[in-house]
């Protein structure tokens, strides 16, 4: 597949950029020529233009490597397991709203979602699955942008929900911030949670959970232990808050259609993993209270 006259020009014109050493130039162009479906690879003559596959495959999360967020400062993160049409609104909904990069990680063929690639887009198909904390700890680690939303694609965008989110991590008073979220109950010894609307909670939900990503980091990610997606974010945000980070709930311009990742998974798995990431949360932080944000 030979590259057309256009990419061409825009490979000359990255050389040019190098050469005057402007190099947020040469990466910008260099990020047209992906969009265009070519990879520029610097050679003694000047530079090659190949083919790009359209997306890699790995065989697990461990195999995974960097996934460029390109200019962006901030990645909204989704993790797909079926149901591929909702993860395409999702997609879209963010698109049309915000100004941000965008990585899917796909359990298996990754089929419609493919033809969401664009410049601001990345796409990974891993094909074994190792779990929803492996898989969210995955793209932690691998995306490039300082910041991250962890975002289940049963949630779309219906405004700009990353403008005010980025302001607020930028002020570094949060290490997350995110749009559904509440404070442990301490009347039923811990066992619920209270939504008490926007301000300082004691756990953010995966609907929708931002974060610095070396923050999150630093605690260890997600459990790895944890295989389903239920209560593995309650854990993750007290793991947060043990390690003195705070938390904040807003009222984001969101909505959350149907949670097929709850409602079609098969019940007994569903209720015997959500209870077992339950249980180490009550065997590491129940009693902590002074891990909690204020009462109110």
């Amino acid at each position: 597949m030979s590259a057309p006259d256009s990419v061409h020009e825009l490979a000359k014109a990255r050389l040019a950029a190098r050469a005057e050493k402007n190099f947020a130039r040469s990466d910008q162009l260099r990020d047209e020529i992906a969009a265009a479906g070519f990879e520029v690879v610097d050679s003694a003559g000047g530079y090659e233009l190949r083919p790009k596959k359209r997306f890699p495959v790995y065989e697990s999360t461990r195999d995974i490597r960097p996934i460029n967020s390109g200019k962006f400062e901030i990645t909204v993160a989704i993790i797909v397991e079926g149901f591929h049409e909702d993860a395409v609104t999702c997609i879209e909904s963010i698109k049309a709203h915000s100004q941000c990069a965008i990585a899917i990680l796909v359990i298996g063929d990754p089929g419609i979602l493919g033809d969401q690639l664009d410049s601001r887009t990345s796409l990974v198909q891993v094909n074994e699955n190792f779990g929803w904390g492996e898989n969210a700890n995955a793209l932690l680690r691998n995306v490039t942008s300082e910041f991250i939303i962890i975002m289940d694609p049963s949630t779309t965008f219906t405004g700009d929900a990353i403008t005010p989110v980025l302001a607020e991590l930028q002020k570094r008073e949060f290490v997350a911030v995110g749009w559904r979220g509440g404070l442990v109950n301490l009347e039923d010894d811990w066992r619920s949670t209270e939504d008490k609307g926007a301000g300082e909670v004691d756990v953010l939900f995966s609907y929708f959970m931002a974060m610095h990503r070396e923050d999150a980091l630093a605690v260890r990610g997600f459990s790895n232990r944890a295989l389903f997606y239920r209560n593995a974010d309650i854990e993750f945000s007290l793991t947060l808050r043990h390690g003195n980070g705070r938390l904040l709930q807003m009222e984001l311009p969101l909505e959350q259609g149907r949670h097929h990742g709850y409602h079609d998974s098969e019940p007994e798995y569903r209720e015997v993993q959500s209870k077992k990431n339950y249980d180490r949360i009550l065997e590491r932080f129940r009693g902590k209270t002074a891990i909690l944000s204020p009462r109110r």
